[in-house]
């Protein structure tokens, strides 16, 4: 498979491009900042400048044409409610748009857990995070696409285990990036899991396992 992932340095991006490229697929890595390249090119992954907030959807298109499957993994990651917006939300309605634009049906969201921050203090900055999430997964809902939205629980760096809970709605937990990263892979391979929203923390299934009961 040929895969396009947006936001290919970031926590589980580089780790899903390592995963991806081990089991012998094609991933190009977009980058908007040419210093991540080598970080991208790690992995594996074909490193390719890119900017979700400079770049048209035309020229983003044209970036995505000929591969098979878009992964949509990038974030503001905290530096302000005018990127969060540009990145996060209107990053995502362009990279959609985009896909449909070079017929990439195929479109994997990573975004967040619903219940994300509940039973902490958080601040507008937060609040903001959680509408432009909410409202970039209507979005991508609402296209034409072959999607699939990973909503994973607290992310954490600790190894992971190879074992999750996965469902369409289960209790809220941490999960760590390792197999936020080893479930995408699979899923993306999984051709039947389409137009579901999975939400996803640690647990006792192994990945595949975990894939498999999701199938229709």
């Amino acid at each position: 498979m040929k895969v396009f992932l947006i936001g290919s340095a970031g926590g589980v991006g580089r780790r899903l491009a390592k995963l991806l490229t081990d089991r012998g697929d094609q991933v190009t890595g977009m980058t908007r900042n040419p210093a991540q390249a080598d970080t991208v090119a790690a992995t594996g992954a074909t490193p390719l400048a890119g900017d979700l907030i400079d770049d048209s959807t035309d020229e983003l298109a044209a970036k995505l044409t000929g591969h098979d499957a878009v992964v949509f993994s990038a974030g503001a990651h905290g530096t302000g409610q005018d990127r969060t917006t540009l990145i996060d939300g209107k990053g995502l309605e362009k990279a959609a748009d985009a896909a449909a634009l070079a017929g990439v049906s195929r479109f994997v969201l990573v975004s967040v857990f619903p219940d994300a921050g509940r039973g902490r203090a958080v601040n507008e900055g937060f609040e903001h995070y959680m509408r432009v999430k909410k409202t970039a997964d209507v979005y991508l809902v609402g296209t034409g696409l072959d999607w699939v939205i990973v909503r994973p629980g607290t992310l954490l760096d600790q190894p992971g285990t190879g074992r999750v809970t996965a469902g369409v709605a289960i209790e809220y937990g941490d999960v760590p990036r390792d197999d936020v990263a080893g479930f995408i892979a699979e899923a993306l391979h999984e051709g039947s899991l389409s137009r579901v929203i999975v939400e996803l923390t640690a647990g006792d299934t192994p990945i595949v396992e975990a894939v498999n009961r999701l199938r229709p």
